[in-house]
């Protein structure tokens, strides 16, 4: 669970390991689309990994469309991505 005193570098592992967790469980609904655990655990790590983004988008940077605030300045662009050492 994502929590403020995770370092950057932690809060993008988990963001990762729940998003791995989500896109599997996905591929599972496809072909399993009534098996309710499968949906529970779709819903709790999704939530999860919303708060992540959340978290991280308010701490360090937008990793997301979705967590871009579009006030007075576009800062999609601004820092640099966790590829290009902005995660340290």
């Amino acid at each position: 669970m994502p929590n403020q005193n995770m370092n950057q570098a932690q809060l993008l592992q988990w963001i990762n390991e729940v998003s791995f967790a989500v896109t599997d469980v996905l591929l599972f609904l496809d072909t399993h689309p009534d098996d309710v655990d499968a949906i529970n655990y779709f819903n709790h790590y999704n939530m999860e990994r919303e708060k992540a983004l959340a978290l991280y988008a308010s701490q360090y940077t937008p990793l997301c469309l979705s967590n871009v605030n579009a006030g007075n300045h576009w800062d999609w662009v601004t820092d640099p991505w966790p590829w290009e050492g902005g995660c340290r």
